[in-house]
């Protein structure tokens, strides 16, 4: 898994035909543009979590949540 901080604007590429755009946001949100080809399914994991009715399934999909608190080590310090 790649982990980045981007600015408003800034784009990743994947492959030659998807690009991702990053628009901005506030604390809680963010919006990006996805632009990709028809032939490519893009779905929200809301989405695939509500088509999926047996619990056990639904556990068994993947789940990634936003770290609360960067550790100390990635901080950089304050003042410098």
């Amino acid at each position: 898994m790649l982990r980045l901080t981007v600015s408003p604007e800034e784009y990743l590429m994947i492959n030659d035909n998807i690009k991702i755009v990053f628009l901005g946001g506030s604390k809680n949100n963010l919006r990006i543009m996805v632009d990709a080809p028809r032939e490519v399914s893009i779905v929200r994991s809301a989405a695939i979590e509500n088509s999926v009715s047996d619990p056990e399934e639904r556990a068994r999909l993947p789940k990634f949540y936003a770290v609360p608190e960067t550790p100390k080590k990635y901080r950089k310090p304050k003042g410098k």
